[in-house]
């Protein structure tokens, strides 16, 4: 009953919010992105359906990846169920990258949570684009389930194993890569469109 597996992703709403947040306008997105005005309105309001490889390059020019769009795309409620095969081959973070470690020639990511929510949670197989540089607005975890990670933060390397957790504050630059075949990542964290509000940081002007 909750498992709505089975209707159409919309993702044209979920690009325009992203927009909206970061105030951009569609001619800065299709500058940045390399597609047309047009195109990427028929995407806002649901005229268009993107390609995969389209909506890596919206995403990348919203600061975000498409597994962040798609994971926004559906409506939200309060009990949903997300199937262990449901999967997105090339989805998101390095698709079709071997970085020669031998890890998993064909990376795959999906979302572990769909719809508009306060937190979102996406999970990672195989290797990854260990040159792509991220920042995300709030606070996230890390969470090596099998296999190995180096993670690179603030100017320090850290490898992770088998049931390690790395936690990062919002706005911390990070870079990742798989070091064993199969490594598998779940990344949880506070949702993009959630406006954070450090205590710490009020309390200091006290």
């Amino acid at each position: 009953m909750g498992d709505h597996k089975e209707q159409p992703l919309r993702v044209g709403a979920a690009v325009r919010r992203r927009r909206r947040s970061l105030e951009l306008t569609l001619a800065v997105v299709a500058e940045r992105s390399g597609l047309s005005v047009p195109f990427l309105s028929q995407i806002e309001n649901d005229r268009a359906r993107p390609s995969t490889s389209s909506l890596e390059k919206v995403a990348d020019a919203l600061r975000t990846t498409a597994v962040e769009l798609l994971a926004a795309a559906d409506p939200a409620c309060s009990v949903d169920v997300v199937r262990a095969e449901v999967t997105e081959p090339g989805q998101g973070q390095g698709q079709g990258q071997d970085q020669g470690s031998g890890a998993d020639p064909q990376p795959r990511s999906r979302s572990l949570v769909r719809g508009h929510h306060q937190m979102h949670a996406s999970e990672f197989t195989g290797d990854h684009d260990a040159g792509r540089e991220f920042q995300y607005r709030n606070d996230q975890l890390m969470y090596v389930a099998d296999g190995a990670v180096e993670i690179e933060a603030e100017g320090r390397a850290y490898r992770l194993g088998r049931g390690d957790t790395l936690y990062l504050t919002g706005g911390v630059r990070h870079r990742w890569r798989a070091t064993v075949p199969d490594t598998r990542v779940v990344v949880v964290a506070v949702a993009e469109h959630i406006e954070a509000v450090r205590d710490r940081d009020r309390g200091r002007k006290r």
